[in-house]
């Protein structure tokens, strides 16, 4: 089937347009016409190469939303005309313990990822950079027609990497829980946070964020970069969720969680950080990472944020315009995720 889109064909090349074949729809699948497609940090380090491994050429995008034009004749959850979308993954083995438990992110087997991956046959799969996306029913997510469509996108990424830590720690209301960074990931995990009635502290190294944060949903805002007020919030955090993939002191966080407090990391750094032992023995505290969740897992989300009316804050563009997205993204310039609206290469 016919693609076309914008790739990497080397990880010193800005993205181009690019033309490619995907498969032939089969029984399960569906043909899905993308009509936005986030763009995540993740597809900068990939397409640049910064985790090593990547596979050329690369077409990104794994936070894709759009409308099904066709289904295979055993597709039984989705209609042509229905709203769908596709995030990280798009197949697993479906038979080892993981993915019987709903967690297909973690198969022993090995997850296909939207890009960057290959199939079990052994194919280049591409992501959401294009016009379209073929999809067994099983990896795709039923949407809301109630959301914005392009400013849901980045739920099927930004949204289920911060929700699933909130949820497995089990934040309650009242409780107070911190977020460090107020970039694409942490604004939604703000956001999230306040839903399930928290007391939310954004802290932040700029209080020119100060504003923004407070809109939405924090508390109160800390500057991380202000020792009083950070050792006056010291032991009175239940959860802190970290969303920063710049180089940073965990432990000075760390320390302001309560006895037997939670410390969750979603952020990526592409340097490994030092934790004092003492730090987490001296109050049994917990530091854990949280990747995305199942597919079960993201359609809860994509469930909640429909009955809560939660999207993210985006900044929509055209396809010419992605390379730019990235120069900005690494600037931290943005308000707080890009979209990129596919009519532009239709």
């Amino acid at each position: 089937m016919h693609s076309h889109g914008y790739a990497a064909l080397s990880k010193s090349t800005p993205l181009e347009p690019f033309q490619f074949e995907r498969r032939e729809p089969g029984p399960t699948d569906i043909v899905i016409a993308i009509k936005f497609c986030g763009v995540c940090h993740s597809d900068i380090h990939q397409t640049r190469d910064e985790w090593g491994g990547s596979l050329f050429p690369m077409v990104p995008g794994h936070e894709i939303v759009g409308e099904v034009t066709a289904v295979g004749n055993q597709v039984t959850k989705f209609k042509v005309g229905d709203l769908a979308g596709v995030g990280c993954m798009v197949d697993s083995c479906g038979h080892c313990v993981n993915c019987d438990a709903g967690e297909e992110q973690f198969c022993q087997n090995g997850m296909v990822l939207t890009y960057n991956s290959k199939d079990k046959q052994g194919e280049l799969v591409q992501g959401g950079y294009s016009n379209n996306i073929v999809v067994t029913e099983a990896f795709a997510l039923k949407l809301s027609s109630k959301l914005d469509l392009a400013a849901t996108a980045p739920l099927l990424c930004a949204g289920i990497t911060t929700y699933s830590p909130i949820k497995a720690a089990g934040v309650k209301p009242g409780q107070k829980v911190g977020v460090v960074g107020l970039g694409g990931l942490g604004h939604m995990g703000l956001k999230f946070a306040h839903s399930f009635g928290a007391k939310v502290t954004q802290f932040t190294t700029s209080l020119n964020k100060k504003e923004d944060a407070l809109r939405l949903g924090a508390d109160e805002v800390i500057l991380s970069k202000d020792p009083a007020a950070m050792a006056a919030a010291a032991g009175t955090f239940d959860f802190i969720l970290d969303t920063v993939s710049a180089p940073h002191d965990m432990d000075q966080y760390l320390s302001l969680l309560k006895p037997h407090g939670r410390y969750t990391i979603v952020g990526v750094p592409e340097k490994p950080m030092s934790v004092a032992a003492f730090t987490l023995i001296m109050g049994n505290r917990s530091l854990s990472g949280s990747a995305i969740g199942g597919i079960a897992e993201t359609q809860e989300m994509l469930d909640y944020c429909a009955e809560h009316n939660i999207v993210s804050d985006i900044e929509l563009i055209p396809m010419q315009k992605i390379n730019e997205s990235y120069t900005r993204v690494v600037n931290s310039d943005v308000k707080y995720r890009f979209v990129i609206d596919m009519n532009s290469i239709a």
